[in-house]
């Protein structure tokens, strides 16, 4: 017979906190036959390893975010994916664009789709990256400058428009932020490619 106050702690527990670990479900005295049991009813809905959500749940703007971020991991969010979260330009990428040091593992995730740029400088992972909490998960986003000249860098596959076109609503949007941008394309050595561009916008 089924144990519908255990049924109810366990779909509001998940409720709460629109994402939920396994080890967070055991910390909080459920057991996994007991998670197993509700997943398999579509009470739980597993969306990765040990990851787990209640489907009657609304989702908040950066689920996908939170579902990546989540686990252990050493990827910046980085390209398009960026421009989305500060919500520069018109792109709307159906991956998420992620920096990886270059000898890490992809993040082993069935959802979101992701992609991988991956970097060997140690730099890349502290310069110009802030931390920005969403609902207790910390998420490190490289900045609207430093995230201009990494389209720059990678403009070969995110495209020149829309590099240039980062770069203008970046520059109409800060006009103090020309020395950043300058710092960041010289990290990438990309200085050389954006000056016309800067110097056509200013």
């Amino acid at each position: 017979m089924r144990d519908f106050s255990v049924t109810q702690k366990i779909t509001q527990f998940a409720k709460d906190r629109e994402l939920v670990s396994i080890a967070e479900l055991r910390s909080a005295g459920f057991a996994d036959m007991e998670v197993s049991r509700l997943t398999a009813s579509g009470m739980l809905e597993r969306i990765g390893r040990g990851i787990y959500r209640c489907p009657d749940a609304p989702l908040t703007e950066h689920f996908d975010l939170k579902v990546i971020f989540s686990r252990k991991t050493n990827a910046v969010l980085a390209l398009l994916s960026a421009l989305r979260f500060h919500k520069v330009g018109t792109q709307a990428p159906r991956e998420v664009w992620l920096q990886i040091p270059a000898k890490d593992r992809v993040p082993a995730i069935s959802w979101p789709q992701i992609r991988v740029i991956r970097s060997r400088t140690a730099a890349a992972f502290t310069e110009g990256v802030v931390l920005h909490e969403l609902e207790g998960i910390q998420v490190p986003v490289t900045t609207p400058a430093r995230t201009v000249a990494d389209c720059f860098k990678h403009r070969t596959q995110v495209g020149i428009d829309t590099c240039v076109e980062a770069l203008r609503e970046v520059l109409r949007s800060d006009r103090n932020v020309m020395p950043e941008l300058t710092r960041h394309a010289q990290m990438n050595r990309v200085f050389q490619v954006m000056q016309p561009y800067m110097e056509a916008l200013v």
